[in-house]
């Protein structure tokens, strides 16, 4: 695996101001609007600035020349990338300063984008050190705190920078990830040395990257480099994400069926499966406030909750014991206190303060919210309508698949996010915004309307044209209509996705091969080219097919994987797969080396160990195209660690895997090739290329895209 080298510019505090994606991105416009001499003319600016997303809706061509000039530019001089970047910025503060001024940048929600100045909030900075502290705190036990790589820099003083110096080597990340999402990381994957050398360090922070996508955050505008910078609004941004997922775990109704309580019937429980935790919280939190006589609607966790008094209202429903009289008639300020007060009584921890209150910080207030529903949720425990919440819940096969095709969708870059799958495609946009990205074109948006749809038949509409295109792409939807999507049949969705992500998956690889000769990919070809892979370094395992029963032991794909890359597998902690246990080893193994090496990949151990044929096919596929992407003669492997393997040698890929249609070595990948999932702020409407997402990898700037 080679190492990734940044775009590095001479000015540190211009370059502080961007992320490597950003950069890698703007140096890629910037680099297109050169002449045949390879220099660019000041004048060349507007009609490039004009394009981008963050300036088109503000400005007109002949406005922003307008500003530029204002600067003292000679529209006649030659200009260099560094000088495009200062222009950059000194536009982004004219646009920032014509739109009222930039909000908050750090956000549960979403990852920070660009901003003319990147600040962090030291309130959201403290509550989280405290946050990770906690599981140190007084707790000998604790998660974090036994840790023998952590323990020796916990507890973080939430005043100085130590957090963002301690994420540069990656293992924080790591384990805060296993913390919101238990065993999504196999912990043997991490590099846990007290000093990591470069490369070591840009394995943790690929696996964490990967690993965060798996679990439902978004990092299409983060980098490895970024985090090995340590560059504080995207840590942060990462790590208030993790979180976000660590609280509101249990606000679905498979981990809490007394949820059910928030509805009357079966159609409200429909649309409670469909919503947002953060929603669900809202709406719990609305379920006691109106029990307690609240005659306030709250529809957010800033301005509706900034004067404490729905927090006065919601704890003397749920703690009536600790309520204190005087807290309701106090001044907002005192009222913010007393109401801590009353929380920290019920065993919540003390995150923020009476001032993250009063400000209305969103971020912290939904954290806040979330504890107390952890600790004291109200909720009936009615057998018979928890036993109804529970029938309405998948079975796991279904809810496994439905994660995956998830997932996958929200790691493509669409507008859209997805809850559930079943729920949010049933007026077919999503579909169709998945079917624009990766087969650029097919949608007709004229003829598509857009959420929210009022009009059953718009559904069915685009719906029909959902399956209008899959069939174009030659999908099986015999006897198929666009109003089985829109009456939510499960078994059809999950077959029309898993047909949109292997043609996803079968373009990407089409397009990495040099020459490909108008020869399409094939599932034989991915299997031929893996045992192939195999059997050129030396081994004799090979498989029939991706029902292959002995796949379940989980060594071919170690194997594989050793094959590709062969230190990334460190066979002393590898498994016969004789056992259950053994192979539960092997597979949890399998899936986070696979992310250490840049494979973005969604699926469970326990895919491997049942041989789901469609999941082995995606990792097979994702090793693939990483392997495909990686130069012959990578010398950097000479300066690699022995390889522990029992294989005897590694030679080269046997020459029959030409047959493959092509050169699918020593080929090359446009370095501009990512600028497609980069922050909104510099995207070009032209960039609609399909992108890796679930099937790629997550490239050093984001995730990598082919064109």
């Amino acid at each position: 695996m080679s190492s990734y080298v940044g775009v590095h510019i001479t000015d540190q505090s211009l370059q502080s101001q961007f992320t490597q994606v950003e950069l890698r991105s703007l140096e890629s416009k910037f680099n297109s609007v050169k002449n045949q001499n390879g220099k660019v003319k000041a004048g060349d600016l507007p009609p490039l600035m004009v394009k981008l997303k963050a300036f088109r809706e503000m400005y007109s061509e002949e406005e922003i020349r307008g500003i530029l000039s204002a600067l003292d530019s000679d529209f006649s001089d030659e200009i260099d990338f560094e000088s495009f970047l200062k222009a950059y910025l000194s536009l982004q503060g004219q646009t920032t300063a014509k739109s009222g001024g930039s909000k908050n940048s750090s956000s549960f929600l979403k990852a920070t984008t660009t901003t003319l100045l990147h600040t962090i909030s030291e309130s959201e900075k403290a509550s989280y050190v405290a946050h990770i502290n906690s599981y140190l705190g007084d707790h000998i036990n604790s998660y974090l705190g036994d840790d023998p790589f952590l323990k020796q820099f916990l507890p973080l003083d939430p005043v100085t920078n130590d957090l963002f110096h301690l994420a540069k080597d990656g293992v924080l990340l790591c384990k805060l990830i296993n913390v919101a999402v238990p065993g999504t990381i196999d912990e043997r994957a991490i590099n846990t040395k007290r000093v990591l050398n470069p490369w070591e360090r840009n394995e943790n922070h690929t696996l964490c990257l990967n690993s965060a996508k798996a679990i439902g955050c978004t990092v299409v505008n983060i980098g490895t480099q970024d985090l090995v910078e340590g560059r504080p609004h995207l840590v942060l941004g990462l790590i208030s994400q993790i979180i976000k997922i660590q609280l509101l775990a249990d606000l679905n109704l498979k981990k809490t069926p007394q949820l059910v309580e928030l509805v009357d019937d079966s159609r409200d429980v429909e649309e409670l499966l469909s919503l947002p935790p953060e929603k669900v919280l809202l709406k719990w939190m609305n379920f006691h406030l109106q029990k307690a006589g609240y005659k306030k609607p709250v529809s957010n966790f800033s301005s509706d909750v900034k004067d404490g008094e729905a927090y006065a209202y919601l704890l003397n429903v749920l703690a009536p014991e600790y309520c204190n009289p005087a807290t309701l008639d106090a001044k907002p300020n005192e009222r913010a206190k007393l109401v801590l007060d009353h929380a920290e009584r019920m065993n919540c921890k003390r995150y923020l303060t009476p001032k993250d209150i009063l400000e209305g910080s969103s971020n912290l207030n939904l954290a806040f919210v979330a504890q107390i529903f952890h600790e004291r949720n109200g909720l009936s425990t009615d057998s018979k309508k928890i036993s109804f919440a529970e029938m309405m819940t998948d079975d796991v096969q279904t809810s496994r698949e439905e994660r995956c095709f998830r997932l996958w969708i929200n790691s493509l870059g669409i507008i859209s996010y997805v809850n559930n799958v079943f729920e949010d495609v049933r007026n077919g946009w999503i579909l169709l915004e998945v079917l624009d990205k990766v087969s650029p074109g097919s949608v007709n948006w004229k003829q598509a309307s857009r959420p929210p749809i009022k009009m059953p038949f718009r559904k069915v509409e685009n719906c029909n044209q959902v399956v209008r295109i899959g069939k174009q792409l030659k999908f099986s939807l015999v006897n198929v209509a666009g109003n089985d999507i829109v009456q939510g049949n499960k078994k059809l969705v999950l077959a029309f996705l898993w047909q949109l992500m292997r043609f996803n998956m079968l373009q990407l690889l089409r397009n990495l091969r040099s020459h490909s000769r108008g020869k399409e990919m094939t599932d034989a070809d991915i299997l031929k080219w893996a045992n192939i892979k195999v059997r050129s370094t030396g081994r004799t395992s090979q498989m029939e097919s991706f029902k292959d029963k002995s796949l379940s032991n989980g060594i071919f794909f170690l194997e594989l994987l050793s094959a590709v890359e062969p230190r990334v597998v460190n066979w002393n902690l590898v498994t016969k797969g004789e056992s259950a246990d053994e192979k539960k080893l092997n597979a949890t193994y399998i899936v986070s080396i696979a992310r250490k090496l840049g494979c973005s990949i969604f699926l469970l151990p326990e895919d491997i160990m049942e041989v789901n044929q469609k999941m082995l096919l995606t990792l097979t596929a994702s090793i693939m195209f990483w392997s495909l992407q990686q130069p012959v003669d990578d010398t950097e492997r000479l300066l690699s660690p022995v390889d522990t393997s029992p294989a005897t040698s590694i030679s080269e890929e046997d020459e029959s895997s030409s047959s493959l249609g092509g050169e699918i070595s020593n080929f090359s990948i446009d370095d501009t090739a990512s600028d497609t999932t980069v922050s909104s702020q510099v995207e070009n409407d032209s960039s609609n290329a399909p992108l890796g997402g679930g099937i790629g990898v997550e490239g050093e700037g984001g995730c990598i895209a082919v064109k």
